[in-house]
């Protein structure tokens, strides 16, 4: 074998030849990043989804056979949990981002996930942990106190290993490839298709093995299948830590928000009036390989200008720059600020879209469980009737971009997409429907259970398909307009704060509806023969004026939508200097 050989200069003999070091013989190290690291990252995120749909799609069932809650506890522990799912996410995207990095985020949430499931697997194989089981009536033994502890720290423990998930998975993954080229950018969007492949995949694989093994099977089995999932998901990102491309904290825009706010406060008295432009901070825009746009100078709320405000020349040093950053920040930082405030009607109709699928994780469910739900011998788990939303969602986008548009396409050239506008009025009215039909069924159902005097109706649980779909519809239309709207609306730095913000708008749905249930309840059992909310047996309430009320509400919604909030989207809709819709305005871009 020829010996590998370099050359090497000295003062003495230019020809001097010395062996080269074994190390050089070695394979060239391959790059980190690319489908060598997503394949780590895509099984992680699979068994992380099967996990904590596997908790989600059967908790309402759980929480009343299990736990003997009534109809108002169980919706307040669920919807409380729900949203504060949907809040840590925004504390797990400002940790990330500032100080811990995506990988790490997601080892801490992923192990905080597996810490709960372990928790959850525990009260439901120890009888001790949890009240006497009850087969039914209002005479249930209640969970003590320290039982429910138990229970809370085990949702807990998942709520805020979701914080840490949720916002880094697919943004860690997209930190693999080189969107700087076209081939980068093209695996970026193959990445993509793959994640919400491995997604649906994860959901229906938990709603439908997973629901039928805890209800019909073992509680402490389905709990465990869910805990060991997330303890391979943990197990395959560790694998694969050598092969990933880790990015370091580069800051959050949390915090520039919280400057501008901060700044323009201090400033109040400060007066804008006559202000040449040249009086505000404005920094010469440097590139760079992120993604940021630079923002210009606009007049809407225009008392956070004053944060960008140079009220006295002491403010900046010898080198131009703000001695104190709380107060004096960029136009960039203030017009961030801006944009995120612009979206905050539309944010408003989406929570009260979101407001109706909460009914159907809860009472939906509830209805579903005092169904008849035998077909031929087979019991249909309550639980799956979250799949019928599923199918309804996933139908009407494939008959939407692979039916619809195509041969729309060849019969015009013209833009042929629904309008963000007609999309998100399209699922409101879904919205109303659905708790319409609703009620009418929850009617039908209880006055056929009490015929019979028996706790279960003989209804068919198939009677409560209808509902659930058109909640589906309801989020196919007007949940992904509305998560279509951010992402354009905010530039693609802010990309990561556009997720936030919706998931933030579910945690407030859920909220709100938390507030109305109560409210709902303690009106109605002081004025009413008949409350309309309460108890474990819904035979013994009108469920269906409750539903009524939320048909009411959405219309309201409906209403607020096409009068005031649907001008943003008109507005925002304005070019923006230095954005990509710069010549032609902001074009909707509607592929979901």
């Amino acid at each position: 074998m020829e010996n590998v050989l370099t050359k090497t200069s000295s003062s003495s003999a230019d020809s001097d030849i010395t062996r080269a070091p074994p190390n050089s013989l070695l394979p060239p190290k391959k790059e980190a990043g690319g489908w060598r690291s997503v394949k780590y990252i895509l099984g992680n995120e699979s068994f992380e989804k099967l996990a904590s749909m596997g908790l989600i799609a059967n908790l309402t069932v759980y929480l009343q056979t299990r736990f003997n809650m009534d109809g108002i506890q169980l919706v307040n522990v669920f919807n409380i949990w729900s949203g504060s799912t949907n809040v840590t996410p925004l504390l797990g995207a400002f940790l990330s981002d500032t100080y811990l990095g995506r990988f790490r985020t997601l080892i801490f949430g992923s192990t905080a996930s597996f810490l709960g499931m372990v928790v959850m697997s525990l009260i439901a194989g120890i009888p001790n942990l949890r009240p006497l089981h009850c087969t039914g009536g209002s005479n249930c033994q209640k969970p003590k106190f320290w039982q429910l502890g138990v229970l809370y720290l085990g949702l807990g423990l998942v709520a805020i290993g979701a914080g840490g998930v949720r916002p880094c998975n697919i943004a860690f993954g997209a930190d693999q490839f080189d969107t700087r080229t076209e081939k980068g950018r093209a695996q970026l969007e193959s990445f993509f298709n793959w994640w919400y492949f491995s997604f649906t995949v994860s959901l229906v694989i938990a709603l439908t093995v997973v629901v039928y093994v805890q209800t019909n099977v073992s509680w402490v089995i389905g709990y465990g299948i869910p805990a060991a999932c997330l303890f391979f998901s943990i197990v395959i990102f560790l694998i694969g830590k050598h092969t990933y491309i880790i990015t370091k904290p580069q800051g959050s825009v949390f915090v520039d928000m919280a400057k501008v706010i901060v700044a323009a406060c201090k400033k109040r008295a400060t007066s804008l009036e006559s202000t040449p432009e040249n009086s505000f901070y404005d920094p010469p825009w440097i590139e760079s390989d992120q993604p940021v746009t630079k923002l210009a100078h606009t007049n809407m709320f225009k008392f956070f200008d004053k944060a960008a405000l140079i009220a006295d020349p002491s403010e900046l040093d010898d080198k131009g720059l703000p001695k104190n950053s709380w107060r004096l920040c960029s136009v960039q930082q203030v017009e961030q600020l801006k944009l995120v405030i612009g979206l905050v009607p539309v944010w408003i109709t989406g929570i009260g879209c979101f407001i109706t699928m909460d009914q159907m994780n809860t009472f939906g469910l509830m209805q579903a469980i005092q169904s008849n739900n035998k077909i031929h011998n087979f019991k249909i788990p309550p639980g799956w009737m979250g799949l019928s939303s599923m199918i309804c969602l996933s139908t009407w986008i494939f008959i939407y971009e692979q039916i619809y548009l195509p041969h729309a396409k060849k019969r015009s050239k013209k833009n042929v997409r629904l309008t963000m506008r007609q999309r998100i009025n399209t699922g409101i009215v879904m919205a109303i429907l659905c708790m319409v039909v609703a009620g009418i069924v929850e009617k039908n159902r209880r006055e056929t259970a009490l015929k019979q005097g028996s706790l279960l109706s003989p209804q068919s649980i198939l009677l409560l398909l209808p509902q659930f779909s058109l909640s589906g519809l309801n989020e196919g239309f007007a949940a992904v307009a509305v998560m279509e709207y951010y992402t354009n609306h905010l530039p693609e730095s802010m990309r990561t704060l556009a997720g936030a913000i919706f998931f933030l708008s579910f945690s407030a749905s859920s909220y709100l509806n938390t507030a109305i249930v109560n409210v709902v309840h303690h009106v109605t059992a002081k004025l009413g023969k008949t409350p309309w909310l309460g108890g474990r047996d819904l035979n013994k309430v009108k469920l269906d004026n409750f539903y009524y009320l939320i048909a009411g509400l959405a219309l309201l919604n409906l209403l607020y939508f096409n009068l005031f909030s649907c001008r943003y989207l008109e507005k925002n809709a304005d070019k923006r200097p230095g954005s990509r819709h710069e010549d032609k305005g902001l074009e909707l871009n509607e592929n979901v």
